[in-house]
Order: structure tokens, then C-alpha cells, then sequence
């Protein structure tokens, strides 16, 4: 539980920022949606240097603290601060210095957010070794997750009103307000969970040596693809949300009950997942869970302004169910394959094997979330209009709907050649206990 509530102001000003971000430039400091785009491009492409950095200087941290802990305690400040300035609308009106100002804000963000969640996320293989434990694990966190989520599509919402100039001075205070309440659950976490002492005593990895770990584990690299690709579409649907309810079904007054109606249902489908992990496998799990999600968004696009907002509602339920399994399935792979990483290189290697995933997803937002941006502008998209091109809405139909349906399938497709089931990762276990006379996962 102590562990798990770190996540849940991860997940609230992320989900924040792929849900408002994008409209906040476009709707309320007026930014063209290309430089709007250039600006998120330029914010998240720091990013490609300073996770792998983050996480091997994790890996190689010794205090009397842990490994991973002592970045949450004198980082959860930059990062509270770092979130509020991202909204902060500064006095300059010519438009390209202006994008300048929130693309040297989203570098600072993503720098301080890297300095804790890099670390929190290498914990897990920290805590348990056990298989089906880390699902059990990985649940807990994503039920703060799915809140941190819940809290991130009403509540902001319900303090500014509209995403419009006149309410800029709301955001603002939303910015200050939810960056301070995603920093205070670090504490719990620092003060609530221990680190395995034996991981302290291993040999201190070199950067280069543990990229090359890294990329000579094939399950890793399997399951990175079905970390990537799903969380990819997840943030894209983030990101055009709310256009789609917006734009195309003129919905904006109720985004707040139709958000929250995925966050609840994806909170309630968690046991569910959980179970069918134990009970087939994660990679069948993920593949039962991601078909199911994917004809549920097909259904989505399809959806017209006249069919009523309860419709909407039950619809919307229905692809949390679906939400549910993105949550908690990819991170529950990851760490199974650290063990053949020690198995094969006596040492252990997570800081940088979290901080790979999360590269390649920040590379995949740098390019998706600023795409999405331009595309809408080929189209004709017209900020605040009470009517959008033809080809406008039909973009953000696309964008919405078949584009991240595209993305699950090459999540299938990782997640059929995913070569580590409950079986093998026992077998490794127990190699590992003989090697570290250990007990083995049958005592």
C-alpha cells in the first residue's frame, strides 16, 4: 500500500498533462497547434538523455537508505514545483517566445518528474521476486494509478471550468494546487518500504554495461515493445479525449462524468486482471484484455452527437474495463525479465531497464502527442469554434479511435512473441536461489 500510493500523483499529473496540455495551449494561451506541437517536442526530447542517466545513477547509488529510495525524499519538491510552472500563463504575447517559455518548462518538468519516477519504478523487482506476486504488486500500485487517473479527468476540470483565455488564472492555481498533492505520497513511500539489502552489496554497473544488458535480453526488449506500444495509445486517447467530446460530440459540460465513468470502471476491472494473470498467463491476459479493448474503440468513433450522453457514459464504462488490463499487464512483465538478466550477467541492471521503457514511450509522446497537434492543423482545426471542418472532426475521430487500435495490435504481436510464462520464470528463480543459496520459489 506504501508503495503503491507513489504512484498515484504519477499518474494524476501525467494524465493531467495528456489530457490538458494540449488543449491548454491551443484553448487558453492561444498557441497554434503547430507551435504548440514544436514546443511539446522540444519539452520531451530531453527526455532521451536524461532516463537512461537517471536510472543508472539509481543503480549505482549506495545509501543507507536503498538504492531507489532516497531520490523520492529530495526530489518530490523540484517536482511540485517544476508541474506548477507548466500552467503558469507568463506576461509575453509574441507567440514563438511564448512556446519557447513551455517547452523550457516541460524540459525542467520531465527532468525533475525523471529524478523520482525512474527510481520508484525500478522498486518493484526490489520488493518481490516472486511472479505472480509482482502482478499482486503492480495491482496495488495501479489502484492508486487508476485514482491518480479518476482524480486527474474531473477534478481540474471541475476547478477551471472551461478551457478557455478567461479562466487562465484557474489553470494556474490548478498547476500549484495538484503538483504539491502529487509530491506528498513520496513520503509515504520513502517512510513505508525497505530495499533488499543484497542488492546494495552487488557490484556498482557501468552505463555502458548495462545498455548492453539491457539490449541482449530478449523478454525485456518483447515486453518493452508491449509496455510501449500500449502506453502510446493510451496517451493518445488522453490527448484527443477531450477534442473528441468537445469538438465532435459537443459533450464538453459532461467530460468530467464520461472520464470518470473509464477511471471507475478500470478501478473495479483490476481484480479481475489480476486473477486471469494467475489463472493463464500475463501474456494471455494482455492479449484476451487488448482484442476486447480495441473493438470497444472501434465503437467509440462510431458514436454520433445525438445518441445522448448516458449512452456515452455506458460506453465509456465499457472501455475501462479494457483500461484496466493497459494498466496493470505491461508494467507486471517488465520485471520478470531482471532475473535472466542476473542469471546472465551477475548483476543487476533495473534502473536501466525502467529507464529504456520509459525512453522509448517519451520518444513515442515527442513524436504521437505533437503529430496529433499538426494533424489536427492540416485539417482546418480552429480553436474554440462552435463549428469544425469535416476534415477536422473526422481527424479527431481517427485520432481517437483507429490510430490507437492500430497500436494494440503491434502490442499483440510483442506480446505473442513474449517467451517468459509462470514456468520459465520459476526455473530462473530457482537457479538464481541455487546460485545466491537462496530459498527457491517450492519452500
Amino acid at each position: 500500500m506504501f508503495y503503491g500510493a507513489g504512484d498515484f500523483g504519477f499518474s494524476m499529473n501525467n494524465s493531467i498533462i495528456g489530457i490538458l496540455f494540449a488543449i491548454f495551449l491551443t484553448d487558453v494561451v492561444g498557441l497554434a497547434p503547430s507551435l504548440a506541437a514544436a514546443a511539446i517536442f522540444i519539452g520531451r526530447s530531453w527526455d532521451y538523455i536524461n532516463d537512461p542517466i537517471i536510472g543508472n545513477l539509481s543503480d549505482r547509488t549506495r545509501t543507507r537508505w536503498g538504492r531507489r529510495r532516497p531520490f523520492l525524499l529530495f526530489g518530490l519538491l523540484p517536482f511540485a514545483l517544476a508541474f506548477a510552472a507548466l500552467w503558469w500563463r507568463p506576461p509575453i504575447t509574441q507567440p514563438v517566445l511564448l512556446a519557447g517559455y513551455y517547452a523550457l518548462a516541460y524540459l525542467l518538468y520531465d527532468a525533475a518528474a525523471t529524478f523520482v519516477y525512474m527510481p520508484y519504478y525500478a522498486l518493484t523487482p526490489d520488493l518481490t521476486q516472486d511472479y505472480d506476486d509482482r502482478t499482486t504488486l503492480t495491482s496495488y500500485r495501479m489502484v492508486f494509478n487508476i485514482l491518480g487517473g479518476l482524480v486527474a479527468f474531473t477534478l481540474p476540470l471541475a476547478l477551471i471550468g472551461v478551457m478557455r483565455p478567461e479562466n487562465a488564472g484557474r489553470v494556474s492555481w490548478m498547476g500549484f494546487l495538484f503538483g504539491l498533492l502529487a509530491a506528498l505520497p513520496l513520503l509515504l513511500t520513502f517512510f513505508g518500504t525497505r530495499e533488499r539489502n543484497e542488492y546494495q552489496e552487488q557490484k556498482q554497473p557501468g552505463l555502458l554495461e548495462s545498455l548492453r544488458a539491457a539490449f541482449k535480453n530478449r523478454p525485456f526488449l518483447y515486453a518493452a515493445g508491449v509496455f510501449l506500444f500500449t502506453w502510446t495509445a493510451l496517451e493518445i486517447v488522453q490527448g484527443m479525449l477531450l477534442y473528441f467530446l468537445k469538438y465532435r460530440l459537443h459533450m464538453e459540460n459532461d467530460s468530467d462524468l464520461i472520464s470518470g465513468a473509464v477511471f471507475i470502471a478500470a478501478l473495479a476491472a483490476l481484480p479481475m486482471w489480476e486473477r486471469l494473470t494467475r489463472r493463464w498467463d500475463k501474456r494471455k491476459a494482455y492479449i484476451a484484455g487488448m482484442i476486447y479493448l480495441s473493438l470497444m474503440m472501434v465503437l467509440l468513433i462510431a458514436v454520433q452527437p445525438g445518441w445522448g450522453v448516458n449512452l456515452v457514459v455506458v460506453l465509456a464504462a465499457l472501455i475501462g474495463i479494457g483500461v484496466g488490463a493497459m494498466h496493470v499487464i505491461p508494467w507486471a512483465m517488465i520485471p520478470d525479465s531482471i532475473e535472466l538478466d542476473e542469471l546472465e550477467t551477475g548483476q543487476r541492471h533495473e534502473g536501466m531497464f525502467y529507464s529504456l521503457v520509459l525512453t522509448l514511450r517519451k520518444i513515442s509522446q515527442s513524436i504521437a502527442l505533437p503529430s496529433m497537434l499538426l494533424i489536427l492543423d492540416w485539417n482546418g482545426f480552429v480553436s474554440n469554434a462552435s463549428v469544425q471542418t469535416p476534415a477536422a472532426l473526422n481527424a479527431i475521430g481517427i485520432l481517437t479511435g483507429l490510430v490507437p487500435v492500430g497500436l494494440l495490435v503491434v502490442g499483440i504481436i510483442f506480446a505473442l512473441l513474449y517467451p517468459l510464462s509462470r514456468e520459465r520464470h520459476s526455473q530462473l528463480r530457482d537457479r538464481l536461489a541455487k546460485r545466491h543459496m537462496l530459498p527457491t520459489s517450492t519452500d
